[in-house]
């Protein structure tokens, strides 16, 4: 038995009735307990089990709902057993959940023995204790058409189709999470070694991978990590704790921009210089560090850039199509042109467009050469730094518009918006 063998008989009454509502609850919920419905002697018998480490109370001070554990108490034992003696018959309660120590040696029901999480959850795991993993752990369902894929900057969702999940799709495959988020290793990056990598990975909620399947949970227990060294992304772990995000990310960023592009070129010439400022589904950060996850990101991320230009908006503009020996103009050197005819630096035009080059340029070499696939740690840091540039090159095409007399009137939305580099 995990527990000491010279526990009161109270306490160990108790630390069997903890147990067993833990167990049996479905959702591995605490032991309500309201001092209006107790006597003293179970108040003793709790502060018994606490100070045995056999017993985490959670009180409203831990979390606003007392009815899950949210994490390994970051309170002392001490404080833990002041709020038990403090209990008034006007106070909601706390909640008791026994601890891995008092779950260490306890024989699970045979569904945990195929579901790690669900197995980690009974052993004494936290609902909002996070794991990590591996990005390439989204790959399965990001490349499954059955599943609806959702990444922005900070998180990612998915989930079974409406239409897959009628379709009578295997039991097994009814799974969603909503609630993913990307997490940093940033023990090996060094700003001035452009060899040195960033590592991403993506964190979830115990609580969260013990709702997936036996089946997909030990998939995910396969390409889980150690939490050493990494640590959530900020926005994300924030507005997963109901705070407001304060910022947004190069993906939002470059979005954003693009659309504000469009409202001022339009209020000047009548038309929107891009076709859309909606990215393709899968656009976002690289899941796996290899070439061919590269190439589809620079594939996309052209077609949102150079191929999205809408001629017609520069013939709106009224920017020839053909240079001064008649040859025709591409849509970035019309672009060049128009800024240039409006009072922009050649220098700067061209510094300007660059990104949008370098971006052409390396969607048209792999089309041209027969590539074999290969990792490189430093693809998530260039992807990092690539966005960074187009949107710099984009907020400034948007502020040099904004200059003009037509958009006086025009305010940016978020100005004050902390932009987040990852």
């Amino acid at each position: 038995m995990p527990a000491k063998v010279d526990l009161s008989p109270a306490a160990l009454d108790l630390l069997k009735r903890v147990r067993q509502r833990y167990l049996k609850s479905g959702d591995f919920n605490g032991l309500h307990i309201r001092p209006n419905q107790i006597t003293g002697e179970v108040i003793e018998a709790a502060v018994e089990l606490a100070e045995a480490g056999l017993v985490q109370v959670v009180g409203h001070d831990d979390y606003m709902n007392i009815h899950i554990r949210p994490w390994p108490s970051r309170r002392t034992i001490g404080d833990q057993i002041e709020e038990l003696r403090d209990l008034s018959d006007e106070d909601y309660g706390v909640a008791l959940y026994p601890t891995a120590k008092a779950m260490k040696a306890v024989k699970l029901p045979k569904k945990y023995d195929d579901a790690p999480f669900s197995r980690a959850m009974a052993r004494g795991r936290a609902t909002l204790e996070l794991a990590f993993f591996s990005a390439d752990v989204l790959e399965g369902y990001r490349n499954d058409a059955r599943f609806r894929f959702g990444m922005g900057d900070f998180g990612i969702n998915f989930g079974l189709s409406d239409e897959a999940y009628d379709d009578n799709q295997p039991e097994k495959d009814h799974v969603g999470m909503m609630h993913l988020g990307f997490a940093y290793d940033m023990r090996q990056y060094d700003p001035e070694d452009p060899e040195s990598p960033i590592v991403r990975r993506v964190a979830a909620f115990y609580g969260d991978l013990k709702d997936l399947t036996p089946q997909h949970q030990q998939r995910w227990a396969s390409f889980q990590v150690a939490a050493d060294g990494v640590d959530p992304h900020p926005v994300w772990y924030g507005t997963q704790m109901g705070n407001w995000p304060d910022g947004i990310g190069p993906f939002t960023r470059l979005t954003q921009e693009l659309e504000n592009i469009n409202d001022l070129f339009e209020n000047v010439w009548g038309a929107k210089l891009f076709k859309t400022h909606e990215p393709p589904d899968d656009f976002g950060w690289i899941l796996r560090a290899d070439q061919r996850e590269w190439d589809h990101f620079i594939h996309s991320f052209d077609k949102l850039l150079s191929d999205n230009i809408d001629g017609k908006a520069l013939d709106q503009a009224g920017v020839p199509k053909k240079n001064a020996a008649g040859q025709p103009l591409g849509t970035l050197m019309r672009l060049e042109m128009f800024m240039t005819t409006n009072r922009v630096a050649a220098d700067r035009a061209k510094w300007a467009l660059a990104p949008l080059r370098e971006v052409r340029a390396a969607r048209q070499k792999p089309a041209h050469t027969l590539r074999t696939n290969v990792t490189d740690r430093t693809f998530v840091r260039k992807q990092k730094h690539l966005m960074h540039d187009v949107d710099e090159v984009l907020i400034n095409i948007r502020q040099w518009l904004a200059s003009h007399p037509k958009n006086r009137g025009w305010k940016e939305p978020w100005p004050d918006a902390k932009d987040y580099p990852i």
